[in-house]
């Protein structure tokens, strides 16, 4: 199969949404938020959202929390070390990541700690007690106001994410709710993410070029930092904004579109000062299978990507990332799932290979 992705635009901005009419009884509104979607997820891939419905009191509670866990000592947050969410042969994988767990790249580490939850689902539901990875309970600190400020912020996110979801379905042509039917239980991941101060800023590694392996991400970050690559591979700093949110395009989707929107490579730039970054991972349900849609296949003449297990995708990805599944899997304690695929050439920095050295 041809891999002839649409490229993006040579944007030089990212354009700014306000989606509150996709919250609208009215189809007429809802349609027109619609449009705006699909342009900006088929010329840039990234954009501003204003008009989410994420109160400042939300977002506030969970700056707050995120400050009072990474606050703590070392030694109280790897209580919570990911790595304990691990075992029989599966991992939950959530909990306290320290600084240098994550290699996205080779020989690169990501100078970061966090910690990372995920949809809710109690121990003996079926998945979970199947050994489904990526699924289960929650790892929740013992800080007081901590689980419920943090899951009441992942809950209104996760319900902006669906209703964009049935916004890029309007965009598309297709039914409001076609996309929804693959979204009841994902293993859609909220990261706190947190960037120490770094005095040594100028030669340090943050977040290397990438593009994300689910539907699309809704970011609420605390300062400026990220970079996005445009089509014709130059670097385009997204400027931070107290009310929006960043949303892009992530692999599944420009998968599920037969390229029609494209995931667009970022990165976070090296800066010395401390700041907080909190992105959603916008899932389908683990059992999924990703394949271009028919009707774009009929338009296009082809199938441009071949199908992969969305679970499995993202399971794999995400072994390839942490050390402590590296850890495991040379160990034969865990196994990359069949249904996974390389993405290694999805996004703008696997055609503009040299562009990700240089310093920005």
């Amino acid at each position: 199969m041809s891999h002839a992705q649409r490229q993006p635009g040579d944007f030089q901005s990212l354009p700014v949404i306000d989606i509150s009419g996709l919250f609208s009884q009215q189809k007429g509104e809802r349609l027109a938020v619609a449009e705006q979607l699909g342009d900006a997820a088929r010329n840039v891939g990234f954009f501003h959202v204003v008009g989410h419905g994420i109160g400042e009191e939300t977002r506030r509670g969970l700056l707050d929390q995120a400050r009072r866990f990474f606050a703590q000592p070392m030694e109280a947050k790897m209580r919570h070390y990911i790595g304990l969410s691990a075992g029989n042969g599966t991992t939950r994988h959530r909990g306290y990541v320290p600084e240098g767990e994550e290699v996205p790249e080779k020989g690169k580490r990501d100078l970061k700690e966090a910690f990372d939850l995920s949809f809710e689902l109690p121990a003996d539901d079926p998945a979970v007690i199947a050994g489904t990875p990526m699924l289960g309970p929650n790892v929740w600190p013992d800080l007081p106001g901590f689980r419920e400020q943090v899951y009441a912020y992942y809950q209104t996110a996760y319900a902006v994410g669906r209703a964009l979801m049935r916004g890029f379905a309007l965009a598309l042509g297709l039914p409001e709710e076609h996309f929804l039917k693959d979204v009841t239980r994902p293993p859609s991941q909220l990261r706190l993410i947190h960037y120490p101060y770094n005095p040594d800023a100028e030669d340090a590694q943050g977040i290397g070029a990438h593009t994300d392996y689910e539907c699309f991400t809704l970011l609420l970050p605390t300062a400026p930092g990220l970079e996005v690559m445009n089509g014709k591979g130059e670097w385009i700093d997204v400027p931070y904004r107290d009310d929006a949110l960043v949303i892009n395009i992530g692999d599944m989707l420009e998968i599920w579109t037969n390229g029609e929107f494209v995931a667009t490579s970022h990165r976070v730039r090296k800066v010395k000062e401390e700041r907080y970054a909190f992105p959603l991972f916008f899932a389908c349900d683990y059992a999924t299978t990703v394949a271009p849609l028919p009707q774009l296949v009929a338009r296009d003449g082809e199938a441009r990507y071949a199908p992969l297990k969305a679970g499995e995708h993202l399971y794999a990805q995400t072994i390839h990332t942490f050390a402590y599944l590296q850890e495991r899997l040379a160990t034969g304690e865990i196994h990359l799932p069949d249904g996974a695929r390389d993405t290694a050439t999805l996004g703008q920095h696997a055609r503009h290979p040299q562009v990700d050295r240089e310093t920005p």
